[in-house]
């Protein structure tokens, strides 16, 4: 039986009888003692006698206080009032054989026991802020302004090896099965090169992770020295039950890791926990060829080091997952937009541009509707494609399956592994049999592992399995065939949003394009008409109406009483009053007809040159627009969005009667609206006299004025029609919340 033949929890099964973090020993450069509530020492490390001139059995049963001073016992005291395994150091000072000595304490409790671990240190001072800051600091400053993942790896190993002093430096990286694989490394020049190697989830089993996820440092500054017992109280609880040891400085190495760092020639290592997301993404991997002891200090300054590679590591790797989940996210969003606006859906869904390959990063494609298929890129050919199918529907029911390795659960596709080793298949509708199918070709890869990785496992006579550390870590290369690059999280998320997308697009499909063609072919048949009748049949006498009356005016005012004069003065006034209507009218026709020019458009500079006009057009107005914080880019009709703002700012200026008029401008992101349905909403927020709750929605139609002619300075009102009209063209909503003399605050999204 090999490695790959075992499966992982017959792997997990093999340590379970040992539970490593219920060691009876401890390393010899210190030691421990287990207290009761009380204090009393109930165990401790068969070396006390070497470290302060006491046998075990003078300190067992004794109380703290016998040992230390009490302002030490009463800091120590304090431990019990912490969560368990909240780590605690001291410096401490104790009168031994041999004089005061003095030792780093560190304190942590657990379920029913305080543990002390001590180790002997040649001064009591802590290392100063200073000291910190020059070997902490630049190493932090450094790797902040590294933004490439690998050459940040490789600069943590570098600035630990300097801060350690350590031979090797690795960073070593878990994959989902819980394998590795060394990214960085800084060494000794004599020493062989690790990087690039992979090393079997059998290293470093389950239990072992989940210890470095509780206790995020392990140092081992002697792996050959002998471990030191612990020695119990009679008939006490820690002499019944073992301590739990998981958070435990000195905890000794387990005979298996000790056989295997040994077997790569190492004498003393560092292991710094890294962890992602609250599970650990890897480890700063530090050896030593002979013994090496490093001070409490300078390990805390590790441990805060892994702590801030941690934050930025998660960043690191997060904003490039993010970047590639944001471009899929705009091709999926292309493509969807693309089929819902197509006749004929079959076309779209296989139309180059947008490309639906590009929507999961695949080779090939194939689209599966009513039993006929349509092949994109590199494929298996159509009836290939078919017998595919029919296999899948009767192996696996759900609407997503993917697979990197098809010809080992599909053992057919060794034909078209070429094309087909990976593949991602969705379900649309298995009632009408609507699949999509994205495939990937076989990628070989030459995997070179620290020695060989079934040679971590024995099986004996009779079947049963032991881990084995190896003997050597030489190069040992394996070629990998049958597979294709995985499929990514987000590429499978990409997947099912297109599912649900063309759900609801086939669904709605012919209903709404039945419904839309009638309503689009009588509705621009009345507008037609309405443009006609109104640019000819009412313009043309109207503007005679308006030319005779001012020449009436002009020359024949002389004849005319005040009385006629005034009349034929309302009678221009309304003619112009009559032609701003009809111009309105024109307006909104053409907006329903227009098609809208679509393009990228930084809103802060659309909004400058809307300020620009309008300041210029109100050389005297006094009013104050402010703008909070940059406006983004967004795809719009440049044109008719400047109008939407230019309607709004002018209104919230117009129906304004405060000494000094204030209108902002800004918008609201997903988060700040507590909802992701729009990625943006944006505002017109004025003081000016506010609008009744039972207007709100009669202000959008066509003509609707809340106030005379002559207020306000008078107007059409159509503004505001014309800006619904424009925001609803780019698949938005316009809505106004208002307070009457407060002010009003217009939204508005452009989807």
């Amino acid at each position: 039986m090999s490695q790959s033949e075992v499966t992982p929890t017959q792997i997990t099964n093999l340590i379970q009888h040992e539970p490593i973090e219920f060691s009876i020993s401890i390393q010899p450069h210190g030691l421990l003692m287990a207290l009761n509530p009380q204090l009393v020492i109930l165990q401790v490390s068969n070396n006390t006698e070497d470290l302060l001139g006491k046998k075990p059995n003078d300190l067992l049963g004794q109380p703290l206080s016998d040992l230390l001073n009490s302002e030490q016992v009463k800091a120590i005291e304090q431990c019990w009032q912490q969560e368990r395994g909240r780590v605690n150091s001291f410096k401490l000072s104790i009168q031994t054989s041999k004089g005061k000595q003095y030792f780093d304490g560190i304190a942590h409790r657990t379920e029913s026991t305080l543990i002390l671990e001590l180790e002997p240190t040649d001064s009591v001072n802590e290392i100063s802020f200073l000291s910190f800051h020059a070997l902490a600091g630049e190493a932090i400053a450094k790797m902040r302004k590294t933004s490439n993942l690998t050459d940040f790896l490789q600069l943590v190993a570098s600035e630990v090896q300097k801060i350690t002093g350590f031979d090797r430096v690795m960073v070593y990286e878990f994959d989902h099965v819980g394998a590795g694989s060394v990214v960085a490394e800084v060494k000794r020049h004599d020493l062989s090169p690790y990087l690039g190697l992979h090393y079997p989830a059998t290293d470093l089993p389950e239990q072992v992770r989940e210890l470095y996820k509780r206790n995020l440092l392990r140092f081992i500054p002697n792996l050959n020295a002998q471990p030191v017992e612990l020695v119990s109280v009679e008939n006490s609880e820690t002499h019944s039950r073992p301590v739990d040891l998981s958070f435990c400085v000195l905890r000794s190495a387990h005979p298996c890791c000790v056989e295997y760092h040994q077997n790569m020639d190492v004498a003393a290592m560092l292991v710094i926990a890294l962890i992602k997301e609250q599970k650990l993404w890897g480890l700063i991997s530090c050896h030593h060829q002979t013994h090496k002891h490093i001070p409490y200090e300078v390990r805390k300054i590790c441990e805060f080091l892994g702590q801030i590679v941690s934050r930025e590591l998660e960043h690191k790797v997060n904003q490039s997952q993010l970047d590639y989940r944001v471009r899929l996210q705009s091709l999926q969003s292309d493509f969807i937009e693309s089929i819902s606006q197509a006749d004929n859906f079959r076309e779209a869904l296989v139309n180059p541009q947008p490309s639906l390959l590009d929507v999961v990063d695949a080779q090939g494609a194939a689209v599966y509707l009513d039993d006929e298929i349509t092949l994109l890129g590199a494929t298996p050919n159509i009836e290939q494609v078919r017998l595919l199918i029919d296999w899948a529907d009767a192996s696996n029911g759900d609407n997503l399956f993917s697979t990197d390795s098809l010809p080992k659960l599909y053992p057919e596709a060794v034909a078209f592994k070429n094309t087909a080793s990976g593949l991602l298949l969705l379900r649309i509708s298995k009632v009408r049999r609507y699949y999509i199918l994205w495939f990937r070709p076989e990628v070989i890869q030459t995997v070179s592992w620290a020695g060989n990785p079934d040679e971590s496992i024995q099986v004996d006579a009779n079947g049963n399995v032991k881990l084995c550390p190896r003997a050597s870590f030489e190069r040992w290369q394996q070629t990998v065939r049958l597979t294709s690059l995985p499929w990514k999280p987000c590429e499978i998320d990409s997947a099912l949003a297109l599912r649900n997308a063309i759900v609801g697009i086939v669904l709605s499909k012919a209903d709404e394009l039945a419904r839309m063609n009638l309503e689009l072919e009588r509705s621009n048949r009345e507008l037609a008409s309405f443009a006609f009748a109104a640019s000819h049949d009412l313009k043309e006498p109207l503007r005679g109406i308006h030319n005779y009356s001012t020449v009436l005016l002009e020359d024949y005012a002389q004849l005319l009483d005040e009385d006629g004069i005034e009349y034929l003065q309302t009678v221009v006034s309304l003619s112009q009053r009559m032609e701003t209507l009809i111009n309105s009218l024109l307006r909104l026709s053409q907006l329903g007809q227009a098609k809208l020019q679509l393009q990228a458009t930084d809103l802060n500079e659309l909004l400058d040159q809307v300020i620009h006009l309008l300041r210029a057009s109100r050389p005297q107005g006094q009013f104050n627009i402010r703008i909070p914080r940059p406006l983004p880019t967004i795809e719009c009709d440049p044109v008719l969005v400047s109008e939407v703002f230019s309607n709004l700012i002018i209104n919230a200026l117009k129906y304004n009667d405060k000494p000094e008029k204030c209108v902002e401008i800004g918008y609201l992101n997903a988060e700040e609206q507590g909802e992701t349905s729009v990625p943006f909403v944006f505002y017109i927020r004025d003081n000016g006299i506010g609008i009744p709750e039972h207007h709100h929605e009669s202000i959008f139609r066509l003509f609707k004025r809340l106030h005379s002619q002559e207020k306000y300075g008078g107007g059409a009102g159509a503004g505001l029609a014309i800006s619904k009209k424009i925001v609803e063209r780019h698949g938005g909503r316009i809505w106004v919340e208002s307070v009457v003399d407060v002010g009003s605050t217009f939204y508005f999204t452009l989807e």
